[in-house]
């Protein structure tokens, strides 16, 4: 064998032994270094959480729990750490979920009922405001479409003038922009099924309960729904029936009784054929007189009355 091959041979294998103890010792080392540096902290804390889908209302039990392991970094605020501090927030009492929980969810305090609660409309109301009810119908009460946790305004309307042939109906917004606790007994804000309803719960201000409370004492109220997520308010005006109702037709006969001549042929009154009433009078004016043609036939003079009408088209010559 000559010595160059051998010699390259020699090369090759001793620069491949250096290639290999680079990557054995130089580049573990320094890739550890790099990924200890960008992982966060992998502390570990055990959290509770839904083991499977729990609606509103469920009674909680161990079996519908789970306990995980989650980066302390990431715990939700208020969370339990055990199946126990669950199992007694009640009193030792199995609690109620207030609002629905997917699985693998973390169960915190505020979606499940505390001491001595259980799974009612007062849980759901804000501090600071008041629940006040009001009675619905399918018509009012949109034809059973509004659900617990909607958005309504309420509207009222009443009579200020009893003799009146509109009877001075007014229409105004009482309040607007609050929130549907629940209809009849049905508070769980995830229901989807829609229902007419007797009664319909709000979440008022205290001064907005009593307005809503003397409102359905002048009037009949109604709902009004409103768009998801829309919050804002509007400068609404007291509407009265002559606002909507079309004004009434203005008769004619006013203005024609001062210029019909006083031997003028009674006059007929228009009406509108296959309606049970009359519209407001129109009042016809009188036939034009004939017109007279004289023909003189040879020295015999005769005097004919022709319609007025025949004789501007020229029938007659």
């Amino acid at each position: 064998m000559k010595l160059s091959i051998v010699l390259s041979l020699c090369g090759s294998l001793a620069l491949g032994g250096a290639a290999l103890l680079v990557a054995r010792v130089w580049l573990p080392t320094g890739t550890s270094k790099a990924h200890a540096n960008t992982l966060p902290d992998m502390h570990l804390v055990p959290v509770v959480v839904a083991s499977g889908p729990l609606p509103y209302g469920t009674k909680l039990e161990p079996g519908k729990l789970a306990v995980v392991q989650y980066p302390a970094s990431a715990v939700p605020a208020g969370a339990f750490s055990s199946l126990t501090q669950v199992m007694t927030q009640d009193h030792g009492g199995a609690p109620l979920v207030l609002t629905a929980m997917a699985p693998q969810e973390a169960v915190l305090p505020a979606k499940i009922t505390g001491p001595g609660a259980r799974a009612s409309v007062a849980i759901q109301i804000t501090e600071g405001m008041r629940a006040y009810a009001l009675a619905v119908t399918d018509a009012t009460g949109l034809g059973g479409n509004v659900l617990p946790g909607d958005w309504v305004d309420v509207i009222m309307t009443r009579q200020t003038d009893p003799d009146r042939p509109d009877k001075g109906l007014i229409s105004q917004v009482v309040v607007q922009n609050v929130r549907v606790l629940g209809l009849d007994l049905n508070a769980d804000p995830a229901s989807t099924q829609t229902a007419v309803r007797h009664t319909a719960t709000l979440e008022v201000k205290p001064e907005d309960a009593q307005k809503v409370a003397l409102a359905s004492q002048l009037g009949a109220l109604s709902l009004s729904l409103r768009h998801p997520g829309s919050a804002e308010t509007v400068d609404a005006r007291l509407l009265k029936a002559s606002d909507v109702a079309a004004p009434g037709t203005r008769s004619v006969a006013a203005g024609a009784i001062g210029h019909a001549p006083a031997t003028s042929a009674p006059r007929k009154v228009a009406t509108t054929a296959g309606q049970g009433s009359p519209q407001a009078p129109l009042l016809m004016p009188p036939p034009a007189p004939p017109h007279v043609i004289t023909i003189n036939n040879g020295g015999v003079v005769t005097h004919v009355a022709v319609p007025t009408d025949r004789a501007a088209s020229g029938v007659l010559r």
